[in-house]
């Protein structure tokens, strides 16, 4: 008989260690995400964006020449670089509100329309040392052109919105003037804030290691089993 006891004690903790592993499948990590709500506003800004490829001092260089023979016009391919100014007035020498720093490449085929990929940075005003990412694509010939806003920086961080363009004068040298209507929504603490200023994440997270009922249900059962183990260990006489 007393042979038996190694034997029980043995199953005991088999079927404990057994418990564990398996009960150790249903133990998760619960994470909770809580939303904070946030204000947003759109603000309007008007200028005048003036493309210059004439002249002594270019503000828009060619930088790739695309195949002549790969499109219609003749550009397909073509990029150019630029650091346009951006004024309050079209005339070139109304007072600067910035820059618009990037490139432009012809990405049609079939007609003369640019991708655009710039940073327009304001330098004068309220918006000074902030900027406005824009991608779009731009089909120059049309009267108005939509490109959207993909983000920001300093009072414009993490904005979106819509740009709308229209070109007022465009000569012989391919020199433009092109009227920008920006439509820009971003959180409201942040325009009212520096662009040095964190502000706080959107989201929090808090993580519970391991599931209370879990824990619960292991007590309980190593309990039963316990009990189980001392009643079959009196019941064969020890």
């Amino acid at each position: 008989m007393p042979s038996f006891l190694p034997l029980a004690l043995f199953t005991f903790t088999l079927f404990s260690t057994s418990f564990y592993t398996i009960n150790g499948v249903f133990i998760e990590r619960v994470s909770e995400t809580k939303q904070v709500s946030r204000a947003e506003q759109t603000t309007h800004l008007h200028f005048y964006f003036h493309d210059i490829l004439s002249g002594n001092n270019p503000t828009a260089i060619q930088v790739i020449t695309g195949p002549p023979k790969a499109s219609s016009t003749g550009l397909f391919g073509s990029l150019s670089m630029i650091d346009d100014a951006l004024t309050e007035e079209k005339d070139p020498t109304s007072k600067s509100v910035g820059r618009a720093q990037g490139f432009y490449a012809v990405a049609s085929q079939s007609e003369l329309a640019f991708l655009m990929v710039m940073n327009l940075v304001f330098e004068e005003g309220k918006y000074k040392g902030s900027s406005i990412s824009v991608v779009g694509r731009n089909p120059v010939m049309n009267d108005v052109r939509e490109m959207s806003i993909v983000g920001g920086s300093g009072v414009f961080r993490g904005a979106h919105g819509y740009i709308l363009a229209h070109t007022v004068s465009l000569d012989a040298s391919g020199d433009a003037i092109v009227e920008y209507n920006v439509y820009v929504t971003n959180d409201s603490s942040s325009s009212s804030s520096s662009p040095t200023t964190t502000t706080t994440p959107s989201t929090t997270s808090s993580t519970t290691p391991f599931s209370s009922s879990s824990s619960s249900s292991c007590k309980v059962i190593n309990a039963f089993l316990l009990i189980l183990i001392c009643f079959c260990l009196f019941f064969l006489g020890f």
